[in-house]
C-alpha cells in the first residue's frame, strides 16, 4: 500500500501537529524522530516501539522527507539511522545507505545487521563475501532478528554444522517470520536438527502459507497430496500449486502440469521427452 506523498507545505503543518502534541514526559519522543519513524520505519525492525506502524516501502514522494529528518534523528537513535539507510536505498542512494546500515549496525541495529548481511551474501553494492555475511548475519540472529535466523538458514548458517542450534534459532524466529516458518518446517520435515515431525511441518508450512510465502505454498500442496501430516486432499493440494505457480513458483508450475498431464513420454535411455495430457 502506497503512502502519501508529503509536500513540503504538508510536512510542515504535520511537524508542527508533532510539536504541539509532544508531552513533558521525559520519555517523549523527538518531533524529528517521530516524522522519521512515521513515514520510513520498518514494520519488522526490533527497535520499532509497539505503537509506530511502520511502512513496508518508503514512498518515492516521501523520500527526501525522511532523509531529512531520519538524518537527524540519527544523531541519537539507532532506529533512526537504519531508517535513514532505508531512505537513502529507497532513493537508489545504494552507498549511502549501506554507509548508514553500517553505522547502525555499529550501534546494536540487528535489522542493520541483515541488511548488511544480505548484501555481502548477494554482492549488491558490496563485494561478495559469504564469511561477513555469516558474521552478519550471526550476530543478529543471536539478538533475535526473526530476519536474520531466517536468512542465515537460507543462508545454510549452522545448517550443516550446528543444526540444533539453527532449529531452535529458527523456532524463535518462527513466532512472528513466515520465512522462518518455512525454513523451520523443512528441518521437521527432513528430521534435521532433531525429531522428523510432519505434522509440526505442516502446521509452520500452513502459517507460512497464509502469508502468501510462495516456498510453503508449494509444500502445502506436497503434503496436502500426500497426506503427510494431516489429511490427503487433491482439490486443497492443486489450489496451493496455483497459488504458488501465480507467484512465479516453477516447481508449484511443474506439480500442477504433473496433475493435469499425468503421463510422461521417455526415450530409449529413460529420458523425459514430454507429458500426455488427455
Amino acid at each position: 500500500m502506497m503512502t502519501r506523498s508529503w509536500t513540503a507545505g504538508g510536512s510542515a503543518v504535520l511537524l508542527a501537529l508533532l510539536l504541539g502534541s509532544a508531552t513533558t514526559d521525559a520519555r517523549a519522543q523527538s518531533a524529528d524522530l517521530v516524522l522519521c519513524d512515521r513515514i520510513a520505519a520498518d514494520p519488522a525492525d526490533p527497535d520499532k516501539p509497539s505503537d509506530v506502524k511502520g511502512v513496508a516501502e518508503i514512498a518515492p514522494g516521501d523520500v527526501a522527507t525522511a532523509v531529512k529528518y531520519c538524518r537527524i534523528a540519527a544523531a541519537g537513535s539507532r532506529r533512526a539511522m537504519y531508517a535513514l539507510g532505508r531512505a537513502y536505498a529507497a532513493g537508489g542512494q545504494t552507498a549511502d545507505a549501506l554507509a548508514a546500515y553500517r553505522r547502525a549496525a555499529d550501534k546494536g541495529s540487528s535489522s542493520a545487521m541483515v541488511e548488511l548481511g544480505v548484501a555481502y551474501a548477494t554482492g549488491a553494492g558490496l563485494p561478495k563475501d559469504e564469511a561477513k555475511a555469516r558474521q552478519l548475519l550471526e550476530r543478529a540472529a543471536a539478538a533475535g532478528n526473526p530476519r536474520g535466523i531466517s536468512n542465515l538458514a537460507a543462508l545454510g548458517g549452522g545448517g550443516a554444522s550446528d543444526p540444533v542450534k539453527t532449529r531452535a534459532l529458527l523456532a524463535k524466529g518462527a513466532e512472528s517470520n513466515a520465512e522462518a516458518q518455512y525454513q523451520l518446517g523443512l528441518m521437521l520435515a527432513d528430521g534435521i536438527g532433531g525429531p522428523k515431525d510432519d505434522a509440526g511441518a505442516r502446521a509452520l508450512f500452513e502459517k507460512a502459507a497464509g502469508q502468501g510465502h510462495p516456498g510453503a505454498l508449494m509444500q502445502m500442496g506436497v503434503f496436502a497430496q500426500a497426506g503427510r501430516g494431516g489429511p490427503r486432499d487433491s482439490d486443497a493440494a492443486k489450489a496451493y500449486y496455483e497459488k504458488a505457480a501465480a507467484l512465479g513458483n516453477a516447481d508449484a508450475k511443474a506439480a500442477l502440469k504433473r496433475n493435469d498431464c499425468p503421463y510422461v513420454l521417455k526415450d530409449k535411455r529413460g529420458n523425459m521427452v514430454t507429458n500426455l495430457c488427455f
